[in-house]
């Protein structure tokens, strides 16, 4: 499964201060071992979205498995005084022995979905919160904003191009959602090393602009990629970049990219320009600031791939997907925080999701397992599933390439308002049992 942190890097220290103040505090006065129930959900999805995508779980999984606090963190920890002795000792045996449910990986979710159910004593679950956030928000947010590109690109493939756009560690697992989500390929290639993603890519201006001419670039790229690659025609003048580009390659000349100006209008020149010139197969590939509304208005344009970098690596305006993580129950009983706008429901929770016979999703039914599953029928479908019990990861578990499965099937079952771009409710309600 992989983690976009270096191999040799510990997640112990990913904790928060907090939650080692909590750690210690507990063991002091006898409540760190009590037996616990905490759930990874989101009050809401991010303004005008209609649905979420779940991602990161399988990072999540590993991030567990390798979460120990080795003596250097022991080290760090002891001399910077942020625990005493006692949590000292606690910490040095740490490893994760509960259980995990939740939903797999391309599962779609809606406010109030338990994405993740983590059952184990307080002083474990609790240190397990930063790790679980950090890595759900920022992948699911990355997941939901590319599968709305995915969806407005209406079958034409996305090159995700991101990299250069965010932290380093970061660009990877952006990748890695962004595949998950529906785009084709990535530029990034310890993506393409850790998660087997296809990796694509042509040449910057600063290739065209080594070169005494465009002509002489174009060839030295021909001449090493082969005709089928994908020549960069706007760094001066397209209208002659594609003549020059036509000419170097011959009409096989796999695609040209255009990377800057009005798009829409460019790649329609672009198609007259390159059919006149017999290439009718060259192919168009555009990119340069495209979000899913700039994808979506470019939908009747002869374009035949993306590229996009910006917006998807930064929730194309929703950075994270807000989710939190809550105690929901102690000593098999529910607790629940009351506090105003921030309201959470108590009690271990499960949910499914209801269909109409032609498949279309109606409503996710979420319940407390304490008071009973709902009456189901064949058309419900159940969203979570064990992810890990007794502290080791279930044999089996999804592939990256089943959550993109799951995705496009999710997706389909949508109502048709559901994928609409503008803003709007979510795609189904949730109905608390």
């Amino acid at each position: 499964m992989g983690s976009p942190e270096p191999a040799t890097a510990s997640t112990a220290l990913l904790t928060d201060h907090y939650e080692l103040t909590m750690l210690g505090s507990a063991l002091a006065d006898g409540t760190a071992e009590r037996p616990c129930v905490f759930e990874a959900f989101a009050r809401r999805l991010p303004d005008g979205r209609r649905y979420g995508v779940v991602a990161g779980t399988a990072r999540v999984l590993d991030a567990i498995a390798d979460f120990r606090f080795t003596d250097a963190e022991l080290t760090q920890l002891e001399a910077t005084a942020v625990v005493d002795d006692a949590t000292l000792s606690w910490l040095a045996g740490y490893e994760f022995s509960g259980d995990i449910d939740g939903y797999p990986e391309g599962e779609l979710y809606f406010p109030g979905s338990p994405l993740l159910t983590v059952t184990g004593s307080f002083a474990e679950c609790v240190l397990l919160e930063t790790l679980v956030l950090s890595i759900l928000n920022h992948d699911s947010a990355i997941a939901s904003a590319a599968a709305r590109m995915s969806g407005a690109a209406h079958g034409r493939p996305i090159i995700e191009m991101g990299g250069r756009r965010t932290h380093e560690y970061a660009a990877v697992a952006a990748a890695r959602s962004a595949y998950l989500a529906g785009f084709a390929t990535t530029s990034n290639l310890e993506a393409g090393r850790r998660y087997g993603i296809p990796t694509r890519g042509t040449v910057a201006h600063a290739f065209m602009l080594l070169h005494d001419s465009e002509e002489a670039a174009f060839r030295a790229q021909v001449d090493k990629m082969g005709a089928d690659t994908t020549l960069l025609v706007d760094t001066y003048d397209i209208t002659a970049g594609i003549e020059t580009a036509v000419r170097v390659a011959g009409p096989e000349l796999g695609a040209i990219r255009i990377d800057s100006g009005d798009v829409g209008p460019l790649a329609r020149r672009a198609r007259e320009q390159l059919d006149s010139l017999g290439a009718k197969d060259t192919r168009i590939v555009v990119s340069g600031d495209l979000d899913e509304h700039a994808i979506a208005a470019l939908r009747a344009e002869p374009v035949d791939a993306y590229g996009v970098g910006t917006s998807v690596v930064t929730g194309s305006g929703a950075p994270t997907a807000g989710m939190v993580y809550k105690l929901v129950e102690v000593d098999g009983k529910p607790v629940a925080k009351r506090s105003a706008h921030k309201e959470s429901r108590g009690g271990r929770k499960s949910a499914l999701r209801r269909h109409r016979s032609t498949g279309t999703a109606v409503e996710e039914v979420v319940w407390t397992t304490a008071g009973g599953a709902p009456e189901a029928d064949a058309n419900d479908r159940p969203l979570q599933i064990p992810l890990i019990r007794a502290g080791r990861a279930e044999a089996d578990l999804p592939t990256l390439d089943d959550a993109r499965q799951r995705l496009r099937r999710g997706l389909v079952s949508l109502p048709w308002e559901g994928l609409k771009l503008s803003h709007g409710e979510p795609a189904i309600p949730t109905l608390f049992h």
